[in-house]
């Protein structure tokens, strides 16, 4: 863990925190069989035997699945395995046809990475242990079969990688907003389409609170979490479940739990299975997966620009701060955005200022993304321009910005006319109202010249009243400032 904070205490704990995300990879096919992957078919009509494990069939890997390993593997600087294994984990459940999940074990095909990201300004960085390539098990349905449970085969097979992180997270807010990055990071390669509640994003969470210092304490296991709010909720409630366990002389004890979003509350759904539990053995029916040198290079050169090397070209060509260039790069419908409105004339900090603030903060309220936002990049750019050549100031730029959002107008200019918000940029009238002013505040005058620069701000807010709020901040300051000089 890298960051510029020591971990803050919980109740006198450290949290410990690691996780598992399944990523769906957006493959057609599956990855052993040609059976289709696409979600919503009616249950059972997307399974093949080869999905099955019927007698007689083999499985075929998926070289688009693979791919796909690829492009994330060189994407978090990882090393790409030359050879690796699948293998065979053994578990029994209604939703597994096969009665085993092939996994990969010993010898995965990504090893190491890392992942960087920022909670709030200070930044993170999460070292990876390890992405496999898997399928996906069947679904147990439990709703409308009057107390039995239906299975939907349709997932059987459907090509998952799973990426596993080292221990490095101390709190949920790192826990979410790793999450969020890996999950912005896998839609910008291509290979997965994010659907969380589709299933194509899932996050186990592994959890375990300690005395600073000591050894890791036991883990419980948080499954299947399709939400980055519920992550969070989830992480906070099992803290402090398992320091109100210590707190009581009670030992921790190693389990799967899953988490209720009614209640807020976590419950353990079995105890935790080790690796030997599963009796790993290499597939036989499968060869090692060989990955020459020339296949990772090929995949390297049609690799998008990655988000770390655009946010620092951000930096270095537009002047950017680094956590707004990382939070221009946090998605790349956001990269497209900023790229766009900057392309139109406006300044990169400038944009960067309306898309951290005003933009951000009604995409999360009503729920949506950048690319549906109604005020479009090139519209965002020519309001910024009229606030730069003076037209309006920043205070009306948000009533022009509202009006837009709302599709009230889709010009500018006829909003600005509408809403009779042009400032006032006449040097002879602001000057004349400034007199008035200085007249009639002569105790702010004299308070100013006494050294109290307060009385400064307030002799402004007395000439922007005067003028109804429209005459040009800056050239009232400017002006102000000559006549108490004088």
């Amino acid at each position: 863990m890298t960051t510029t904070q020591k971990p803050k205490l919980i109740r006198g704990y450290e949290v410990v925190i690691g996780l598992e995300n399944h990523v769906q990879l957006s493959t057609q096919s599956k990855i052993f069989s040609g059976s289709s992957t696409a979600f919503g078919a009616e249950p059972n009509t997307q399974a093949s035997p080869v999905d099955l494990a019927l007698p007689g069939t083999l499985p075929v890997l998926n070289r688009a699945a693979v791919e796909r390993a690829i492009r994330f593997g060189l994407a978090v600087g990882a090393k790409v395995a030359p050879l690796s294994i699948f293998a065979r984990k053994n578990y029994f459940y209604p939703d597994l046809p096969k009665g085993y999940q092939i996994s990969q074990f010993e010898i995965p095909v990504v090893q190491g990475g890392a992942v960087e990201f920022f909670v709030g300004d200070v930044k993170h960085k999460v070292n990876l242990t390890r992405a496999h390539l898997e399928e996906d098990a069947g679904k147990s349905l439990h709703e409308d079969y009057h107390g039995q449970s239906g299975i939907d085969l349709n997932r059987a097979g459907t090509p998952l990688l799973e990426i596993v992180s080292e221990p490095d997270m101390r709190s949920g807010a790192e826990a979410a907003e790793y999450a969020k990055t890996l999950h912005a990071l896998v839609m910008w390669l291509g290979i997965c389409d994010g659907n969380m509640q589709e299933g194509s994003f899932r996050c186990d969470v592994n959890v375990s609170v300690r005395k600073p210092g000591e050894p890791y304490g036991t883990r419980r296991e948080i499954k299947n979490l399709n939400s980055f709010r519920y992550l969070l909720q989830a992480v906070d409630y099992e803290v402090n479940w398992q320091i109100d366990q210590i707190e009581d002389g009670l030992k921790i004890q190693q389990a799967t739990v899953l988490f209720n979003p009614d209640t807020g509350e976590t419950r353990a759904m079995r105890s935790k299975e080790d690796s030997a539990d599963y009796r790993y053995f290499p597939d036989p029916d499968l060869p090692p997966l060989v990955i020459a040198p020339e296949w990772v290079e090929r995949v390297k050169g049609e690799m998008p620009e990655l988000p770390g090397v655009m946010a620092k070209r951000f930096v270095e060509a537009d002047g950017l701060p680094e956590y707004d260039a990382t939070m221009m790069t946090q998605s790349l419908a956001t990269a497209r955005y900023y790229e766009a409105a900057k392309a139109a004339g406006a300044a990169p900090k400038l944009v960067a200022n309306w898309v951290m603030g005003e933009i951000s903060k009604r995409l999360n309220s009503e729920g949506i993304e950048i690319d549906a936002a109604p005020v479009g990049a090139e519209l965002l750019a020519k309001l910024i321009a009229r606030i730069a050549d003076g037209t309006i100031s920043n205070n009306s730029a948000k009533q022009v910005f509202d009006a837009l959002w709302a599709k009230e107008g889709s010009d500018v200019d006829a909003i600005i006319a509408a809403k009779d918000l042009k400032q006032s940029n006449d040097t002879g009238e602001i000057e004349r109202i400034l007199d008035e002013v200085l007249a009639a505040n002569q105790k702010s005058v004299d308070e100013f010249r006494a050294g109290k620069d307060k009385a400064f701000n307030a002799l402004v807010g007395q000439a922007m009243k005067a003028t109804k709020g429209k005459a040009n901040p800056g050239l009232v300051n400017e002006l102000l400032k000559k006549k108490l000089g004088g």
